[in-house]
């Protein structure tokens, strides 16, 4: 390869990245993204009213319940809601996005727990936010990888960004990478898209420069052979790296990194000063 090819190779690869990094900015500073949640509040069976949220929030055996007073209305699904409405039993990470206004009032469970998160676009937080400061791509850190299946998938406990509260999810597997002659592997859950991996992880650069409690890696489908690309310049700070309304889950044990990975999203703007 001529010294030009590897300029013009390295020119793309910055090129994606690029474009990575603005795809992440416009999910950040979306009007009911995360930094528009506005208050975390935990429903119980006793209805109750929050300043940023039309309605009486509980949570029932019928599942999650608003009582809207005269004048209060919410949209879902193109319905408009008033009065007594029963959104029913909340599936474990999922969410539901009625409508107030210019905001949305995500209903959710969250550790077995029945949440409640206004998100609001005219938040401090969302407005202010500019960009998350990252280190310079480098092709060093996309590493080819392998991963490395388990018999069956094995459920995992992990903690998480809200104290007392816990996540489990299934790992199918785990990644395999090496890195200045050394073999490491780190404990996968699945991805969003089906067949891809997620990887929670800190390293030597947690809390002095990246976010103390995780950063996240999406990696790929792995190909026929169990070959993946981890490409730490993705690595990305989840929600709780920017505010305290989220339920962020916590690396699984084992999966801190001894070797300082100075690539990927930093210590976010909002956080300068204190984590």
């Amino acid at each position: 390869m001529t010294a030009q090819t590897q300029e013009l190779d390295r020119a793309d690869f910055v090129q994606q990245w690029q474009e990575w990094q603005a795809g992440r900015e416009r999910v950040l500073g979306d009007p009911h993204g995360f930094l528009a949640i506005t208050s975390l509040n935990w429903l119980d069976a006793t209805p109750t009213r929050f300043p940023d949220a039309p309605g009486a929030w509980s949570t029932t055996e019928e599942g999650v319940v608003v009582e809207l007073a005269e004048g209060e209305e919410l949209t879902l699904d193109g319905r408009t809601l008033r009065g007594r409405h029963g959104f029913g039993e909340i599936a474990e990470r999922a969410s539901l996005y009625p409508a107030a206004g210019d905001a949305v009032i995500e209903i959710a469970k969250r550790g077995g727990h029945d949440i409640l998160r206004p998100r609001h676009p005219e938040n401090g937080l969302r407005v202010g936010f500019s960009a998350t400061p990252a280190y310079e791509p480098d092709p060093r850190w996309a590493r080819t990888g392998r991963f490395v299946p388990f018999d069956v998938p094995r459920p995992v406990t992990v903690g998480a960004a809200v104290e007392g509260l816990q996540h489990v999810y299934d790992a199918p597997g785990q990644v395999e990478f090496d890195l200045d002659g050394a073999t490491y592997r780190l404990t996968a859950f699945n991805g969003h898209a089906p067949g891809s991996l997620l990887v929670l992880f800190t390293d030597a650069t947690s809390g002095v420069t990246t976010y103390a409690a995780n950063r996240s890696l999406s990696v790929g489908t792995p190909d026929a052979e169990g070959t993946v690309v981890v490409d730490f310049n993705r690595a990305s700070n989840l929600p709780c790296a920017y505010t305290d309304l989220a339920t962020c889950p916590l690396p699984p044990a084992g999966n801190r990194l001894p070797v300082a990975v100075e690539a990927g999203e930093k210590i976010p703007y909002e956080r300068a000063g204190g984590q």
